[in-house]
């Protein structure tokens, strides 16, 4: 079991960053591969980017490519998305998830999720 707890969401004007924060629990949490994905008022659930266990492989969305990066700190526990020059179509409830081994762009091959940390961006 994995439990995942985000953090570092807020409102900021556009062209600004955020780091957030994903904080998961338990011994085997460098087994697993991570992903992010968001939710925009409206609209599905969409892929952002995903880490494999190792951090030696990663992968984004076209949209964020070159503006979002993530990484992880295994012997923290925890996952990052930072995220520079947003726009205000990156508003959303952006979410963190835990997959065994390797990381996927579909959101029904995750296995555990945290709650969600809020983004908004001002124009």
């Amino acid at each position: 079991q994995v439990q995942l707890v985000e953090s570092g969401g807020g409102l900021v004007q556009a062209g600004g960053s955020l780091r957030l924060s994903c904080a998961a629990s338990g011994r085997t949490f460098s087994s697993y591969a991570m992903g992010w994905f968001r939710q925009a008022p409206g609209k599905e659930r969409e892929f952002v980017a995903a880490i494999s266990w190792s951090g030696g492989v990663t992968y984004a969305t076209d949209s964020v490519k070159g503006r979002f990066t993530i990484s992880r700190d295994n012997a923290k526990n925890t996952v990052y998305l930072q995220m520079n020059s947003l726009t205000p179509e990156d508003t959303a409830v952006y979410y963190c998830a835990a997959r065994r081994y390797s990381g996927s762009y579909y959101d029904y091959e995750y296995d555990y999720w945290g709650q969600g940390t809020q983004v908004t961006v001002s124009s």
